[in-house]
């Protein structure tokens, strides 16, 4: 019952996680379809989305903060050894998170750049060599499928600790709570912080605008 736990995961954390689920299978739905205006979008959604996440990665709760999970080879030795207790993310766990969001963060920067070679242009296509814009849109595309395979491997983790380690993630990535006595007290937290959340979020609308609007004028034409 969610009176016996202690919360752990903030709301925008994960109202974050579940956003980025959505955004990446309407990303993949829409490119398959030929929704560009859409697939850019929410490509730049994600933009948004990841500014918040690095914010809030140095200034949110306890458990967001990547001060607080990632951790060093040793730690995941030690992990795997049984050494290593983890209220947050454990170090195999910190280590899907950095790598995750490196390969969005590297997914979104590309996608700016990104032709179609037909209709569609990422914002700063018209700022780099059609070269390099054929380059950096192969990347895009590639990249995409190495996001695929870590989410395989994630899902994969979910299950193993879900039905192996007994550890119900997913429902914890829900309501935020962990079991009271898997959760020291001092390990809680004591709320979400959404008035910062919020400005948090604001910056990250800010930043995205910014980005839009500095971007170069689009081509008049695809044809070289």
């Amino acid at each position: 019952m969610l009176k016996d736990l202690r919360l752990v995961w903030d709301l925008p954390i994960r109202l974050f996680h579940w956003l980025l689920v959505l955004s990446i299978i309407g990303s993949y739905t829409t490119a398959k379809l030929g929704l560009m205006p859409w697939h850019i979008r929410l490509g730049e959604f994600m933009v948004g989305m990841l500014i918040f996440r690095l914010i809030w990665g140095l200034i949110g709760p306890r458990h967001a903060r990547f001060s607080n999970f990632i951790k060093g080879p040793s730690a995941i030795l030690q992990y795997l050894k049984g050494g290593i207790s983890s209220v947050g993310h454990n170090p195999l766990g910190a280590g899907m998170v950095v790598l995750m969001l490196l390969l969005l963060v590297l997914q979104v920067t590309t996608g700016l750049f990104s032709t179609d070679d037909i209709a569609f242009t990422g914002p700063y296509f018209p700022s780099v060599s059609h070269d390099w814009a054929e380059k950096l849109t192969a990347i895009h595309h590639k990249n995409f499928n190495i996001i695929l395979a870590a989410i395989v491997l994630h899902l994969c983790a979910i299950v193993y600790y879900t039905f192996v380690k007994k550890e119900p993630l997913v429902p914890a990535m829900i309501h935020g709570g962990k079991p009271a006595d898997h959760v020291p007290l001092q390990e809680a937290i004591a709320g979400s912080q959404l008035w910062r959340a919020l400005i948090v979020i604001l910056i990250a609308c800010g930043c995205v605008y910014w980005l839009l609007h500095a971007a170069p004028p689009p081509p008049e034409s695809l044809d070289y």
